[in-house]
C-alpha cells in the first residue's frame, strides 16, 4: 500500500445540541490515533485517545466514556475511561492478525447513564464507531467458483432470448432543461426494468455521456411513485429500481408488490434456501435488470458511444460493480459502501461483521464483489468506505480493492459508519494506477 498522509483525525463528529446542562454546546466527540489507522503491523500498539476539542471544558470531570473493542483475531475486550480534561482519554489495544480491528465509544454521565443529542428534534447517543486495520492490502477471501465465467456467459445468453423493447413515458419535468421519462424495459427473470430517466432537451445524435444510477437495499413506495428531482445537465440520468415494479402506481399495488418480492418470511434477498441456488437467488433477475438497463442506455440516439458510468451506494454499490465486471462497455464504476462484499469471510476467516447481512452460501459467491473485481476493466473509485461501518465491513471492502487489477481509489473515512457521516470526516485515500 502506498504511504497515505496521516494527521489527526475525528472519530466522530456530532452535530447535535446537547442537553441544557452542557449550556446547549455543540458537541464534537473527536478522537486520535497514534500513527496512520491503515498502516498498523501486527502485534504493534494501537493507540486510541478521545476527546471533545474545544468542548473539552464543557463535559463535566467524572463523567465516563465506555469503549469496546472487537477485531479480527476474534477477541473482544471493553473498558471505562473516567474524563478529566487535564488527562488525555486514551487507550492502548493490539491486532494479532491481518485485518481489522472495530472500536465503538460511547459517553455516559457520573451515574453511568448513556448521554443523549438532540438531533433534527430526535434524541439520540452519543456514540463513536472508528476503527483501524492491520496490513488491509493483503486480505483476500474466499475461492471463486471455477465455473464463474461459464454462468455469467450462460445467464447473458438467456438475456439476450428476450428482445430489447422498451416504452418512454415522457413526464411533467421538475428541472430546467431536462426531459424526464417513466421507462419500462422488457428483460429476462420475469419482471422489467423500471425507472426514471432525465436527458437535456433537444440533446443531439451522440452527443451525451451516460450514467446509470443503481438505489440502495430499500422497498419504499415513494420511490416508485415519486417523479425525481435529480438529474444532471448535459448527460443521459438513468435510475433504476433494483425490483422491476411498475412505476406511479397505487399503494395498494405497491403493498401487494412488496408482500411478492418476500420469500419464506425473509426480506428479499435474505431467503438462505433462495440463494443455495444462483438461479433462484433473488439477485439473479437484479444482475439481469442491471445489464438490460445498459444495454437501454447504450441504444439510445443520444449516447455517444464513449462515457458510460455506473453509480449507487451500498446495494447499488453492489449493483454497480455487477455492471462493471459484467458489461465492459462500463467506462467508469463509483461504487460507494458496497454491500456483498466478501460474504464468506466471517465464516471462513473469523472476520467480525454486524447482525445485518445475508447468511452464507457458496451459491452467493457468484454475486459476490469480490469475485466481480477481477473482471472489471475501467477505472474504479470507491467514493467512500467507512472504517465503522458493519453493514458493509471494512475488510470486505479492501478484499474487492486488492481484487482489482485495474486503475482503483478508495477514500476510507473513519468515525463513518453505514448510514453516518462525521460532520467533518478525515478521508484516507489510496490511490493505484
Amino acid at each position: 500500500m502506498k504511504k497515505i498522509f496521516f494527521s489527526l483525525f475525528t472519530i466522530l463528529s456530532l452535530c447535535a445540541m446537547l442537553r441544557a446542562d452542557l449550556n446547549d454546546a455543540l458537541l464534537h466527540f473527536n478522537g486520535t490515533t497514534d500513527k496512520n489507522p491503515l498502516s498498523y503491523e501486527v502485534g504493534e500498539p494501537m493507540t486510541f485517545t478521545f476527546h471533545f476539542g474545544e468542548f473539552n471544558a464543557e463535559i463535566p470531570a467524572g463523567w465516563k466514556i465506555q469503549w469496546v473493542r472487537k477485531g479480527d483475531d476474534g477477541a473482544l475486550a471493553d473498558g471505562i475511561i473516567v474524563w478529566d480534561p487535564a488527562v488525555p482519554a486514551s487507550f492502548e489495544t493490539t491486532l494479532n492478525t491481518e485485518g481489522f480491528v472495530r472500536i465503538i465509544g460511547t459517553l455516559l454521565d457520573a451515574e453511568g447513564n448513556v448521554v443523549k443529542v438532540k438531533d433534527k428534534q430526535k434524541e439520540r447517543k452519543v456514540v463513536l464507531e472508528c476503527g483501524a486495520a492491520v496490513h488491509p492490502e493483503n486480505l483476500h477471501g474466499v475461492e471463486e467458483p471455477e465455473d464463474f465465467d461459464e454462468y455469467w456467459a450462460k445467464q447473458k445468453a438467456l438475456l439476450a432470448e428476450v428482445p430489447l423493447s422498451y416504452s418512454m413515458t415522457k413526464l411533467q419535468p421538475t428541472q430546467q432543461g431536462l426531459d424526464v421519462y417513466a421507462v419500462s424495459i422488457a428483460c429476462a427473470g420475469g419482471r422489467p426494468v423500471t425507472g426514471f430517466m432525465t436527458i437535456p432537451k433537444d440533446a443531439t445524435e451522440k452527443s451525451l455521456p451516460a450514467t446509470v444510477n443503481f438505489m440502495g437495499y430499500s422497498y419504499n413506495k415513494e420511490m416508485f411513485q415519486t417523479i425525481p428531482t435529480w438529474g444532471r445537465p448535459n448527460c443521459i440520468f438513468f435510475t433504476i429500481n433494483a425490483h422491476g415494479a411498475d412505476l406511479l402506481k397505487d399503494d395498494a399495488y405497491y403493498d401487494a408488490y412488496g408482500e411478492a418480492i418476500k420469500s419464506n418470511g425473509f426480506s428479499y434477498a435474505f431467503d438462505p434456501a433462495q440463494n443455495a441456488n444462483p438461479d433462484t437467488a433473488y439477485f439473479h433477475g437484479m444482475v439481469l435488470r442491471v445489464l438490460r438497463a445498459l444495454e437501454f442506455v447504450k441504444s439510445l440516439p443520444a449516447w455517444n458511444g464513449k462515457e458510460l458510468c455506473a453509480i449507487g451506494g451500498s446495494q447499488g454499490g453492489l449493483q454497480t460493480i455487477w455492471a462493471a465486471a459484467l458489461d465492459h462497455d462500463v467506462t467508469l464504476a463509483n461504487p460507494s459502501i458496497p454491500w456483498c462484499c466478501d460474504l464468506g469471510g466471517a465464516e471462513t476467516f473469523q472476520r467480525i461483521c454486524g447482525d445485518w447481512r445475508l447468511q452464507y452460501v457458496r451459491a452467493l459467491d457468484y454475486y459476490d464483489c469480490v469475485h466481480m473485481a477481477r473482471r472489471i476493466q475501467c477505472p474504479v473509485e470507491i467514493l467512500r468506505a467507512g472504517l465503522g461501518d458493519y453493514t458493509c465491513p471494512p475488510s470486505g471492502i479492501a478484499v474487492f480493492y486488492n481484487n482489482l487489477t485495474v486503475p482503483k481509489k478508495i477514500n476510507w473515512y473513519q468515525g463513518s459508519t453505514h448510514g453516518y457521516v462525521p460532520l467533518d470526516p478525515e478521508i484516507f485515500t489510496v490511490n493505484k494506477k
